[in-house]
């Protein structure tokens, strides 16, 4: 019997370390994916730049649109979408907006 398990464990522990390998990046990589709707639009559509310019939440448009972190971004005119583009990371919500 304990034959059985001196060769089980280090099965076992081959497995354990396996997965670690594989939970573990995807785990650090949540992080960078944006959290977004079934079509993609990242934060429902509102604008990200008029939660700092505006200080209120405000519906983007599909004209003003910017692809960023595989998310489809809405902004209310050019001028936020320009802001966007320069500084992405400065107006997007943080930790993907989860």
């Amino acid at each position: 019997m304990n034959r059985i398990f001196k060769t089980i464990r280090p099965a076992i522990l081959i497995t354990l370390a396996a997965l670690l390998f594989v939970v573990l990046p995807s785990a650090a990589c949540a992080f960078d994916q944006v959290n977004s709707t079934f079509f993609g639009v990242a934060i429902k559509g509102y604008d990200t730049v008029a939660y700092h310019t505006e200080g209120r939440a405000i519906k983007g448009q599909r004209k003003y649109a910017h692809k960023w972190n595989d998310a489809k971004w809405y902004f209310t005119s050019a001028e936020n979408r320009d802001l966007f583009v320069a500084d992405p990371e400065r107006y997007a919500p943080q930790y993907g907006g989860y």
